[in-house]
C-alpha cells in the first residue's frame, strides 16, 4: 500500500521550526510522510467564542479541508490558540477521520514546558491525532501515543510509539 502523505500547517503563529520536527516521528511511528505546507494560516479569529476565550476545533478544521492539494490525504494545522470542543474544557488537538483532517495546539501544552519539553509534548499530540486520522481509537495503555490525554502532562507520561495492540491494528487498517 503506497504511503499516505500528511500536510502540515500553520494556523496562526507557532514557530515553523517546530512544524519541521513532526516530520521524523510521524513518518517513524505512523508510517506517514508529513509535508509542511508552504502558506500559513493567519489567526483563527473566525473560530474565536467570546464567551469561552477560545477557538472552536471544527471552525478551524472547516478551513484546513480545502487545502488539500492532489496526493495528500491528510490535513493537519499546528496553532498556538487554546482549542475546545462544545463538551470538554479544552483539547489539546482534535481529528475527524471522516474529513481526514485534524489541528493541534501549542497553547495548553505550553503550561510548564518549553524547548526540547515542548516539542515532545507536540510531537506527542501530533502523531496520535495523526493515529485518529488513520482509523485508531483511544487506547487503555498509559504509555501508548494514543491513550486520551487529558492534561498536557498526559503527554509526558506518553510514548510516541504505539502499544502492540494498537500497532497491530494500524497494519490491520493499513491492508
Amino acid at each position: 500500500m503506497p504511503q499516505k502523505t500528511l500536510l502540515l500547517l500553520s494556523v496562526g503563529s507557532p514557530p515553523a521550526t517546530l512544524l519541521r520536527e513532526l516530520q521524523d516521528p510521524l513518518a517513524t511511528h505512523m508510517g506517514v510522510t508529513a509535508v509542511v505546507g508552504r502558506a500559513a494560516l493567519p489567526a483563527p479569529t473566525y473560530a474565536f467564542n467570546k464567551d469561552r476565550g477560545q477557538y472552536h476545533c471544527n471552525a478551524i478544521m472547516r478551513r484546513l479541508t480545502p487545502l488539500m492539494e492532489p496526493g495528500q490525504h491528510l490535513v493537519m494545522g499546528v496553532t498556538d490558540v487554546d482549542l475546545f470542543v462544545p463538551d470538554s474544557p479544552f483539547v489539546l488537538g482534535e481529528a475527524d477521520r471522516e474529513s481526514k483532517v485534524a489541528v493541534v495546539s501549542l497553547s495548553r501544552m505550553r503550561h510548564g514546558a518549553e524547548g526540547e519539553h515542548l516539542r515532545r509534548r507536540l510531537q506527542v499530540e501530533v502523531v496520535h491525532q495523526a493515529g485518529h486520522l488513520l482509523g485508531l481509537s483511544y487506547c487503555e495503555d498509559l504509555r501508548c501515543v494514543m491513550f486520551f490525554a487529558q492534561a498536557p502532562q498526559d503527554c509526558d507520561r506518553k510514548q510516541l510509539s504505539l502499544c502492540n495492540l494498537c500497532r497491530n491494528e494500524l497494519q490491520k487498517l493499513n491492508r
